[in-house]
């Protein structure tokens, strides 16, 4: 009987896709978790407040693209399984994203409940992760996709009570902003 030996990968080119996609993940959670700080600072009706959320998600949003590209970083623990065409699937989930999030900026402003945008858009987002958790072999985000959802639900049960549409702003784009910037610092650390 032969012993049992953990399998060796010198697969380079998984090496430096894993870790390519692990940098761009990073990058683009913290980009976007960016733009939600800003929606959620626009909603507070303190400019100091609004100026000091703003203020601080600059080099948050910085810190953890810098941590995805350091020097020295140790290799992902694992390197990702992609399914097959995965790339193409990654854009159709994608395009269908924006397409929805077109949709329901249209049909919010249409019907008169503008104040439901930001809930119903992190929805959306929520929603786009399902898929991306196994197109990119990235788990994680099967938790990011569970997060913006019960954002998007206390968004919508904050419009359905009444709650000024600045404050619904704030507190969802807030949210959504911790969210996304939790998942990038966990990509960027840990894979």
């Amino acid at each position: 009987m032969t012993p049992l030996t953990p399998p060796v990968s010198d697969d380079a080119d998984c090496v430096a896709l894993t870790r390519s996609l692990r940098r761009r993940g990073t990058v683009v959670l913290s980009v976007f978790a960016l733009v939600w700080a800003f929606a959620g600072a626009s909603g507070l009706t303190s400019p100091g407040a609004a100026l000091a959320v703003e203020i601080v998600a600059v080099p948050v949003t910085a810190a953890a693209i810098v941590l995805a590209y350091r020097k020295g970083a140790a290799p992902s623990p694992r390197l990702v399984d992609l399914p097959a065409n995965w790339a193409r699937s990654v854009g159709i989930v994608n395009g269908a994203e924006l397409v929805a999030v077109l949709a329901v900026i249209a049909a919010s402003r249409a019907s008169g409940h503008p104040g439901v945008i930001p809930p119903a858009l992190a929805l959306v987002v929520g929603l786009h992760f399902v898929p991306l958790a196994r197109l990119y072999d990235q788990g994680q985000y099967r938790g990011t996709a569970a997060a913006l959802c019960l954002v998007a639900v206390a968004g919508f049960a904050l419009a359905a009570a009444g709650v000024p549409d600045g404050s619904v702003r704030a507190v969802v784009g807030c949210a959504a902003a911790l969210t996304l910037w939790t998942s990038a610092y966990h990509v960027a650390v840990r894979g």
